[in-house]
Formats: C-alpha cells, sequence, structure tokens
C-alpha cells in the first residue's frame, strides 16, 4: 500500500525511454510515489486535473505544448502543483524562473540532484500548507549548465565570481575560467539571490564576497576592487547597491 504523506509524483516527458528513466530513478527515492506519466502538454493538463499530483517532472522542449507553456497553464489553477523542469537544454533556465518552477534538472539526471530537488519541492509545499496557501517562496538559481568543447559543464551559483555581459550574452566567471550562457541581465539579476550577489553596472554583477573594497577616483567615479585584481566601474544606478556593501 502506497504511503498517504508520499509526495505524488506526475512525470511529463516526450520520449518514452527519459520516463522510463525517472521512474527508475524514482524508485530508489523515499517517500515518493509515482502518480503518472504523459508525453505531451495537453495530456499533462488532463491528468493534472485529474490526479491533483503534488509535483510535475516536466520536460521542456515538447513538440506542440512545451513545457513553458504547460507551467503557465497549470500555475493558473485553483491547486497547482509544484513544478520541476527536467531538460537536455541549458538554456532555458531563466523561462523556468519566471514560470516559478521550484527547480530546474538537467538530463541525464543525477540521483542525488533529483532527491535534492524534491526536498526543495517538499520545503515549498509545507510553507504553503504552513501560510494557508497566501504566501510565495521566493525561489533563486542555483546552478547553470554550459558549452564547452566536451559537451555541457554544470556550475554552480556559490562559485560564481562575477558576471559580466557580452551582447546578448553572459559570461559566468569562476576563477581563472569562464562560460557564457544566453540570458539578458536583468533577468539574471532576479534569478540571483540578492543576499549573496549585487549588481555594480548595467553590465556586470559580482557576488558580494568577491568585493574587497571601493575607490573613487579624481573625477568622482567609483570602482569596486575584486579578489581577482581587478576592478569594475560601478554605474551611478547602482552606487547605492555598491554603498551597501559596507553598510551605508
Amino acid at each position: 500500500m502506497a504511503d498517504p504523506g508520499a509526495l505524488s509524483i506526475l512525470v511529463v516527458d516526450d520520449e518514452p525511454l527519459a520516463v522510463e528513466r525517472m521512474q527508475l530513478l524514482l524508485a530508489r527515492c523515499e517517500n515518493v510515489r509515482l502518480a503518472g506519466t504523459a508525453f505531451e502538454g495537453h495530456a499533462a493538463l488532463r491528468l493534472v486535473e485529474a490526479l491533483s499530483p503534488d509535483v510535475v517532472l516536466l520536460d521542456i522542449a515538447m513538440p506542440g505544448m512545451d513545457g513553458i507553456d504547460v507551467a503557465r497553464s497549470l500555475a493558473a489553477l485553483p491547486k497547482s502543483p509544484v513544478v520541476i523542469f527536467v531538460t537536455a537544454f541549458d538554456s532555458f533556465a531563466v523561462a523556468a524562473f519566471e514560470v516559478e518552477a521550484v527547480d530546474y534538472l538537467m538530463k541525464p539526471v543525477d540521483p542525488e540532484r533529483l532527491r535534492r530537488a524534491l526536498d526543495r519541492a517538499r520545503a515549498h509545499l509545507e510553507k504553503g500548507r504552513s501560510d494557508g496557501g497566501a504566501g510565495e517562496v521566493q525561489q533563486y538559481l542555483e546552478e547553470f549548465w554550459a558549452s564547452d568543447q566536451t559537451g555541457l559543464v554544470r556550475i554552480s551559483v556559490q562559485d560564481i565570481d562575477k558576471v559580466t555581459a557580452e551582447r546578448d550574452y553572459m559570461r559566468l566567471h569562476v576563477g581563472k575560467r569562464s562560460w557564457l550562457v544566453h540570458h539578458s541581465m536583468s533577468k539574471l539579476e532576479e534569478g540571483l539571490d540578492p543576499s549573496r550577489f549585487v549588481r555594480l553596472h548595467r553590465s556586470a554583477i559580482a557576488r558580494r564576497d568577491f568585493v574587497t573594497g571601493l575607490r573613487r577616483d579624481d573625477s568622482g567615479s567609483w570602482y569596486a576592487r575584486l579578489a581577482d585584481e581587478t576592478e569594475q566601474k560601478i554605474g551611478r544606478l547602482y552606487l547605492q547597491n555598491a554603498r551597501s556593501l559596507a553598510g551605508r
């Protein structure tokens, strides 16, 4: 008999092998049960209405109604399930944040990463119950996936030193290495925890503890000294952000 307190999960993916792999991964997780599976967006919506799952593990790149559209439709329901995106592409992370997905998993899904995502889903559901359904839980990006010569690289947000803009791309700097991801600076800023990152310029964000000092030049312009021994000019609109680092 299934545990009535188990997290009920609907798996949505247009690839049968991906659905099967997810079922195997879920079988290794504690306190979860598979509510059902769907292979396209419209069927997923019908099953959500019929089964009321707690969580939807949702592919994004599906023919017809894609995962982002499904998530938007789910958000309009009186009692919407928690959405965790599962995808082979890194370019949807900000879009996923915009539709308030609680997590974003890259294929092939790591079992431990899946367990952490389900823990976040539980925390989100518990928070909703304790708030009587009235409160919203602010979720921030935890990782990015970027392309390199060997495939895809997982970049933990906590390891990012700074972000700089390059036209339609953002460069994530981690130590002496960097990767390009396709995001806008404004959306990226919304997705990063402001207690950990600070916007310094229209084209630059830095991790707060990566800023080692502030200086003003003879013309009155301000610069942030960074731990990599470089300096970032501070834009006028972001001067107060920089001053907040010094408690001013």
